[in-house]
């Protein structure tokens, strides 16, 4: 079981003039899954904010994954990326190579994502769209790899051991 933690971005979410939808249906989605959502909040689209809750939940190491929803467009208030680019220490894009991958099978929008991931400490942090729809699939496509990403990130002895699960399997 995984710790988590799920930062909506959204002036209107913030403000209480929209309810948060993407965030809640993460949490859902990653309760279903067997996993524990520690922290979660709802911040307006401002670089600052967002750096100061990604910087706390990541030093805190109370998260072994931060996912954020909502900011990743190009609106030009759409922060979200640059954000996490200025707290992360390492950048992890084949998470988001694999994220847009699979979802331009289901809609080219996907193309226009800015979604960014890496790692700060300890902690995964990966950015997904605000929709709903679009968060809990990206969810879906990461989630068969994060046991083994934070196996590697807290130095498990038997991390090696996740290679093992994806070894006969076919690749396409």
């Amino acid at each position: 079981m995984l710790h988590f933690g799920v930062l909506t971005i959204s002036d209107r979410a913030s403000a209480g003039t929209r309810p948060d939808l993407s965030g809640p249906a993460i949490v859902q989605s990653l309760s279903e899954s067997g996993h524990k959502v520690l922290k979660t909040a709802i911040v307006p689209d401002n670089v600052r904010m967002i750096q100061e809750i990604l910087i706390e939940w990541c030093d805190s190491h109370d998260c072994d994954v931060i996912l954020t929803t909502g900011g990743t467009g190009f609106s030009p208030r759409d922060v979200t990326p640059e954000a996490t680019l200025g707290i992360i220490e390492r950048s992890t894009p084949g998470i988001v190579e694999a994220i847009r991958t699979e979802s331009l099978k289901l809609t080219p929008h996907a193309m226009l994502s800015r979604a960014v991931a890496g790692i700060r400490g300890n902690t995964l942090v990966i950015n997904f769209p605000g929709s709903p729809k679009a968060a809990v699939e990206n969810l879906q496509i990461v989630l068969p790899v994060l046991d083994h990403a934070v196996a590697l990130l807290k130095e498990k002895p038997d991390s090696e051991s996740g290679h093992d699960a994806f070894k006969n399997k076919p690749r396409h």
